[in-house]
């Protein structure tokens, strides 16, 4: 991914209440469940930051993120960047009450290129990426009711 390539926007409603979505994406075991498995702290705190090892194949991707903004229930947006390579993003989620469903947009967008020889770092596969863990991985979770 690129800083001059368009954000990457992902949209989905979820049938239960908002804050059930929020627990979701700040709780760390709930978080373990549908989003990284590796997430041993989080804190839906601005300042807080959390590291953790996701290995794909024989690379290795220390995420590095630090909360940038909160509003309780409604936004978190935090800083995404990895340890072994250079780029920097950041990822918004933003939570709507809609007639007692939840419509939640995620937002990626680049600050700094990330290498473009790295697979994962390729558009398609961001694009691919927040598409799973956002319209199935997440949405799987919470219609099983955790």
């Amino acid at each position: 991914m690129k800083k001059t390539d368009k954000p990457i926007i992902v949209e989905e409603i979820y049938q239960t209440s908002l804050k059930n979505v929020w627990k979701a994406i700040t709780e760390p075991n709930q978080m373990n469940q549908w989003f990284f498995e590796q997430i041993q702290s989080f804190k839906a705190e601005e300042g807080f930051q959390t590291e953790f090892l996701v290995e794909v194949e024989n690379r290795k991707f220390t995420h590095l993120w630090t909360i940038a903004e909160v509003k309780l229930h409604h936004k978190i947006k935090y800083q995404w960047r990895y340890r072994e390579y250079p780029g920097d993003s950041f990822v918004t989620f933003e939570l709507m009450e809609e007639n007692k469903k939840t419509r939640l947009k995620l937002t990626a967008e680049v600050k700094e290129d990330f290498p473009g020889n790295i697979p994962e770092f390729k558009r398609e596969s961001c694009v691919g990426g927040w598409n799973y863990f956002i319209k199935e991985s997440l949405k799987n979770y919470l219609d099983t009711g955790k």
